[in-house]
């Protein structure tokens, strides 16, 4: 049973939630703060929220893994993956997909009604980056709009809409995940030129694909102080914007001296950055609050 669940756990890759749950916290605690002068939003919702986010990452990761098996296979980077070495097959995958979409809607469900309205096309949307690869180079953006769900997400649940100053958080999510992608994508593309599979670095090549990446980080870097100016923060959200900003340049810098670092510019760097701008936005949000 153990083992099984360490297969599953890196089937998903579970680990990467790390990318896509400070930030939807952070929409939850702005939320709470706009909607009820408090950071605290309620352990029901945060408990139904993070279900939603698991149930979510499981549907998408087992779907892109079912989906790309055929490619991972090819590939040496990724050919000692569950879904390829035979520890988890097709027919448990597909019964995965399914319980996991199902527990998606269920929990949107619990929490309103327009979460459970946009469920599906939620579901859509994550499943939907699994073919972008075979026929556009834009499936970095599509990624970075999956996982840019997670702070509209976060405030649906507490408002039941969605602000300008989520949107511009969203965006800047986006951006952020279209840029690190391109880094991670620079490592396959040679796998992808061979395969005529989509990316932005076997299309336009790596310098290009650094000028790109680079772009990208600085929209992000402009959207999260949209953000923080649009819900009105305070000096300590603002250095939390800056915080994530030098952490960007320390991956771009990273990646720019050899593109050996770029497992650590894509797990470490990314990692710390979304926990650094969640521990700004909590202690703004106590101190002026």
């Amino acid at each position: 049973m153990l083992k099984k669940i360490r297969d599953f756990s890196e089937l998903v890759a579970f680990e990467h939630t790390i990318f896509s749950a400070p930030f939807m916290l952070i929409a939850l605690l702005c939320a709470s703060l706009q909607k009820n002068s408090s950071l605290w939003f309620g352990f029901e919702t945060l408990i139904l929220c993070l279900l939603a986010l698991i149930f979510a990452r499981n549907f998408a990761m087992t779907f892109n893994r079912y989906i790309d098996r055929d490619i991972d296979a090819k590939n040496l980077r990724t050919q000692n993956r569950p879904s390829v070495d035979g520890r988890i097959g097709a027919k448990m995958m597909r019964y995965l997909i399914l319980i996991n979409a199902l527990g998606f809607v269920s929990i949107s469900y619990l929490i309103n009604s327009l979460a459970f309205a946009l469920s599906i096309p939620f579901l859509f949307i994550l499943g939907f980056y699994s073919y972008m690869k075979r026929f556009s180079y834009l499936a970095h953006l599509v990624l970075g709009v999956s996982l840019g769900l997670a702070p509209i997400a976060g405030c649906i649940a507490v408002l039941g809409s969605v602000p300008l100053w989520c949107v511009f958080l969203s965006l800047g999510v986006l951006f952020w995940v279209a840029g690190f992608d391109l880094l991670y994508s620079l490592s396959d593309i040679e796998f992808d030129r061979a395969h005529r599979l989509f990316s932005i670095p076997s299309i336009f090549g790596e310098s290009k694909t650094l000028i790109i990446s680079r772009c990208f980080h600085g929209l992000s870097f402009g959207f999260w102080g949209l953000f923080v100016w649009s819900f009105g923060g305070n000096a300590i959200a603002y250095l939390g914007v800056l915080a994530c900003g030098m952490i960007l340049l320390y991956e771009q810098y990273l990646v720019s001296l050899d593109f050996k670092n770029i497992p650590k510019a894509f797990f470490v760097s990314n990692g710390y950055l979304g926990f650094v701008f969640l521990g700004a936005i909590i202690l703004d949000g106590l101190l002026n609050g």
